[in-house]
């Protein structure tokens, strides 16, 4: 009788083993199916706005206050009072690219030092139960590039805008419990511009592509 009851007994462990192993991998699943990718999705979110956010405030802060349209653009007249020529100020750009890969890098390796919390009522949308946070850490991937892009439009009659952009991309590695992404992100901010009377140049030179700068701290 008593062996009889102990084969009951183990049996019944053996089962609540299997049912709680089967419950296990199906909440696995489902989280790895339905949660997860939201999450991620969300952090990534997250991430791209707190990076692209630390990029713009080290530009405000230390580029924008400082240039000149006239500082980066050199405009030659003929003697019709008509542009001729409009040059780019190569060397002062590879300084102006050179002082935000620095500091765009040190920005990043500061928000390295603390995690980003997500709140998982944002995953499940819902606002009637308070869920906890899931912390995203944010890891700077190898170096931050740095170019330069202009652009011109119409302005009126016989007008034309002539904008400056500043190109930072940046590569980052989000980490989220259970994953890890990495993230390559371009930030076009516009740091100057001008209104050009008459027709644009056509020998204006622009920035060639191969003096993009590549800032390893």
């Amino acid at each position: 009788m008593k062996y009889y009851l102990y084969l009951i007994r183990r049996k019944g462990i053996i089962l609540w083993i299997i049912t709680l192993m089967v419950l296990g991998i199906y909440i696995y699943r489902y989280v790895d199916r339905n949660i997860l990718p939201t999450v991620v999705a969300i952090s990534e979110i997250r991430a791209r706005s707190v990076t692209t956010g630390a990029i713009n405030d080290t530009i405000k802060e230390n580029i924008r206050r400082d240039i000149n349209y006239n500082d980066l653009i050199f405009v030659q007249y003929d003697r019709e009072g008509k542009v001729s020529l409009m040059q780019a100020n190569t060397i002062l750009m590879n300084n102006i690219a050179t002082e935000v890969a620095l500091e765009v890098q040190d920005q990043l390796q500061k928000i390295s030092e603390s995690s980003i919390k997500v709140p998982l009522s944002n995953a499940f949308d819902t606002r009637l139960v308070k869920l906890p946070s899931v912390s995203v850490d944010i890891v700077p991937q190898g170096s931050v590039s740095v170019d330069f892009a202009t652009e011109f439009e119409d302005s009126g009659i016989n007008q034309t805008r002539h904008r400056i952009y500043i190109i930072v991309v940046t590569e980052i590695k989000m980490i989220v419990p259970l994953i890890s992404e990495d993230i390559r992100i371009t930030t076009n901010i516009p740091i100057a511009e001008t209104i050009i009377v008459g027709e644009v140049p056509e020998q204006y030179i622009n920035v060639p592509g191969d003096k993009m700068l590549h800032i390893v701290k």
